[in-house]
């Protein structure tokens, strides 16, 4: 590997590129793979895809003598530049960040830390995000299996806020099929020629991270079928995003789909008009969401990164997954 550095106990840190996505993948799924199984589709759209990594903040931490890649960080700032879509550009993130558990206590994760830390700061960011990233992101914040990365954050200056949940279902392959609900809204999969009118609508309800998700979501080549839309005299009021395995996008909702035994789907983001709230549009949507992915063979759903999960569970879902978003303000 090309232009690296050795520093320390054997290990160099070299900058992260696309020819590391299988490494990436290898190393990741040696520590997480009966828990977070990783596939080499989504390293290479969220770490390489993505116009908002920083580079100098990307690095892959190689052991001299074997040339096996024992650690990772991934760090982004908002770049894209996407019109009608902006973010801080003071707020950065750390993506992921992993170190082989043979290798940890040696200074690796460090190093790797303070590269990416630098580099932000020095693309004039002044706080720190742990996952939760504005897209494609890995975690929307530490998982609870990683008690240990959340004390190893902690003593480096990153404090935690309120947890996030994924919850999910398991509706087996023989039950029967959820029917739309009769809300007095119409739900319908988005078409092709829905994208402008989902735009307007996001760009007035829902500016910012589902608008700019959208946007990406049609210009990688998206139809439409990933969208449910709530309809009320003929207006647009709501939208479902909903995800399973033909997804040309791999969303965080079906991420772990490897870890199911039948096909899974995912629910999220989703949101109604402040205008019709009150009216049971929200529960409906999910509803029809349902309805939609069971009709595409889902077997069990998951509903990502939230912090209502009393909400979902009139519908039968359970907490999943627990997260804890990280933060920590960089000195002037």
């Amino acid at each position: 590997m090309g232009g690296k550095k050795a520093v320390g106990a054997g290990v160099a840190f070299v900058p992260l590129a696309p020819i590391h996505a299988a490494a990436v993948t290898a190393l990741w799924n040696g520590e997480w793979r009966e828990t977070f199984p990783m596939r080499e589709r989504i390293v290479a759209q969220n770490c390489f895809e993505d116009a908002n990594v920083v580079a100098d903040g990307s690095w892959l931490a190689v052991d001299e003598t074997s040339g096996e890649a024992v650690g990772f960080v991934v760090a982004k700032r908002w770049q894209d530049g996407t019109p009608g879509v902006s973010f801080d550009g003071r707020d950065g993130w750390i993506h992921a960040l992993l170190v082989r558990g043979d290798r940890r206590g040696a200074g690796v994760g460090g190093e790797l830390l303070r590269r990416a830390e630098e580099a932000l700061r020095a693309c004039g960011v002044s706080r720190i995000h742990l996952g939760g990233d504005f897209h494609w992101r890995m975690f929307p914040g530490v998982p609870e299996q990683c008690a240990h990365a959340a004390a190893w954050f902690e003593r480096r200056g990153y404090s935690g806020g309120e947890p996030r949940v994924d919850l999910a279902r398991d509706y087996g392959a023989a039950a029967e099929a959820t029917p739309l609900p009769a809300a007095g809204a119409t739900f319908r999969i988005a078409l092709p020629d829905d994208r402008e009118r989902l735009a307007a609508f996001l760009q007035r309800c829902f500016p910012g991270r589902w608008a700019y998700q959208t946007i990406q979501y049609w210009d990688r080549g998206g139809n439409g079928r990933e969208f449910v839309l709530c309809e009320e005299g003929g207006e647009l009021v709501g939208f479902c995003r909903i995800n399973d395995g033909e997804s040309h996008i791999y969303a965080q909702n079906v991420y772990w789909a490897p870890l199911f035994a039948g096909e899974l789907g995912g629910i999220g983001p989703l949101g109604i008009d402040d205008a019709c709230r009150g009216k049971g549009y929200g529960l409906a949507i999910v509803q029809a969401a349902i309805h939609f992915l069971r009709g595409r063979g889902a077997d069990s759903i998951v509903i990502d990164t939230t912090g209502i999960p009393d909400f979902y569970r009139k519908l039968g879902y359970e907490v999943y997954r627990t997260y804890t978003p990280y933060s920590k303000d960089l000195a002037g």
